[in-house]
């Protein structure tokens, strides 16, 4: 017979308040055999012997119902495939992390057109892309240079992001960040 407590690992966030065999606590409860036949309202103690005489566990899956409903099942394969569904379900979720992409007022244009080519990159991913242009010593007198750097930024990615904060100046730098203009991640 398998103990039926949860240790709370990965996989069993979703399945850890699922009570089985011995730890259902009622005295009467609706009986799904492993099939998905529905074997009626039986006494616990008789569906935990039939689960175990099969192989299986008894695996309360509605606790809320009026019996609770119970299935006769592997528990272990449930859970196994729970956590496979959850890990699945996190795979597809696309997180939005923010790159950042550093400039000076003096980065040669090859250099620039190589950010540009990474942003659209980045942006390609659904992420979000943040220039931050760096003022050293007598530059920081000639902001002019960085924001008009920053403009022609915003023109070339024009077509594949959106400005989600504008350029801003932040002591000895500027910065800006971009959004992809597609709300979903290309593949």
């Amino acid at each position: 017979m398998r103990d039926g407590s949860a240790s709370g690992g990965k996989g069993e966030r979703a399945i850890k308040n699922l009570r089985i065999n011995d730890r259902i606590r009622i005295k009467q409860v609706r009986v799904v055999d492993e099939t998905g036949n529905h074997l009626g309202v039986l006494t616990t103690q008789e569906a935990v012997q039939m689960a175990l005489e099969k192989g299986f566990d008894l695996v309360e899956v509605s606790p809320d119902a009026n019996p609770p409903v119970c299935k006769i099942m592997s528990y272990s394969k449930f859970k196994y495939d729970q956590h496979k569904k959850e890990q699945k379900e996190k795979k597809q979720h696309h997180q939005n992390r923010i790159k950042e992409l550093r400039l000076r007022p003096i980065t040669d244009e090859h250099d620039i057109q190589v950010r540009l080519s990474k942003a659209k990159e980045i942006l390609g991913k659904g992420d979000k892309v943040l220039f931050n242009l760096f003022f050293k010593g007598r530059e920081n007198t000639h902001k002019e240079l960085g924001y008009r750097l920053m403009e022609r930024i915003q023109k070339e990615l024009a077509n594949f992001a959106k400005v989600e904060k504008p350029v801003k100046a932040e002591g000895s730098r500027l910065i800006l960040i971009l959004t992809s203009k597609t709300d979903t991640p290309k593949p």
